[in-house]
């Protein structure tokens, strides 16, 4: 059952095209790949996806909780943030001043349901509430392993593990698909490879589908269930790894490149 569809989507800037008749469906619980060269039209897409942008032309569509799919073009990033969707940035995007316990806190007030009335007075149902966000959010920490960093600052902790915090702050709205923009972007070898079983594991624990921008193939490669190929702002190729990696003209616009590039 798809959970994302992209129909005909185009996005212009001006006379430039960046995205042109992208056409992408996502089946509940897949993890499915952007890939190609800088440029292409990748964040672009999930901009689009996530209500950043609203397509030149074209539709977005999210399945609803029925099942049905719901035309979420042009919604504001908050509305589908509400609808279940996260995403996460090439550049990290954490509060530096706040801990680790503190940014995973603040994306869970999207949620909250109580009002600025009953935190004034600290009314039962206002300290009930804390305390439930207080807990969740600690465990999240703990799901990606640095629930012994809560009380650190966001900017003291090392590469690989604010990468990992980005995504327990996105974990904290709750969504169904997640969206990582270029996750092992600045990892070492070693934060590469645990970057693999992590995005994995918490497909499996948080029961999500999970869309990534990659230019580490090994990754891609390793978890993709599909890939979608990018370039100049067009889809030239679409299908399982091993489809991808044998295809000729994903090798002469990509694979060949990223291979030249990485000898």
């Amino acid at each position: 059952m798809s959970i994302l569809e992209t129909k005909h989507a185009t996005m212009r800037f001006g006379g430039v095209t960046a995205v042109e008749d992208l056409n992408i469906h996502v089946d509940q619980g897949e993890i499915v790949a952007i890939i190609g060269p800088n440029g292409a039209g990748k964040t672009t897409t999930f901009n689009m996806m996530t209500g950043v942008y609203a397509p030149t032309e074209g539709q977005i569509l999210l399945a609803k909780q029925d099942g049905s799919m719901e035309d979420i073009t042009g919604i504001r990033p908050d509305r589908i943030a509400m609808r279940g969707v996260a995403r996460t940035f090439q550049n990290i995007r954490l509060f530096g001043e706040l801990t680790a316990l503190e940014n995973v806190l603040t994306a869970q007030h999207l949620h909250v349901k109580s009002n600025i009335f009953s935190a004034t007075l600290g009314l039962p149902g206002y300290r009930r509430e804390e305390k439930a966000i207080q807990e969740k959010a600690m465990s999240l920490l703990e799901s990606v392993g640095l629930a012994d960093q809560a009380h650190s600052m966001a900017t003291s902790l090392p590469y690989g593990q604010q990468r990992r915090l980005e995504i327990a702050r996105a974990l904290a709205t709750d969504p169904r698909l997640l969206l990582l923009d270029e996750p092992a972007a600045g990892m070492n070898p070693q934060e590469t490879q645990e970057l693999t079983a992590f995005v994995s594991q918490i497909r499996e624990q948080f029961d999500l589908t999970i869309i990534m921008i990659e230019h580490h193939m090994q990754i891609v490669m390793d978890i993709s269930n599909r890939i979608y190929v990018l370039d100049f702002g067009k889809t030239i190729a679409h299908g399982t790894p091993d489809e991808i990696k044998n295809n000729e003209r994903v090798i002469d616009a990509y694979l060949g490149v990223a291979d030249d590039a990485e000898s």
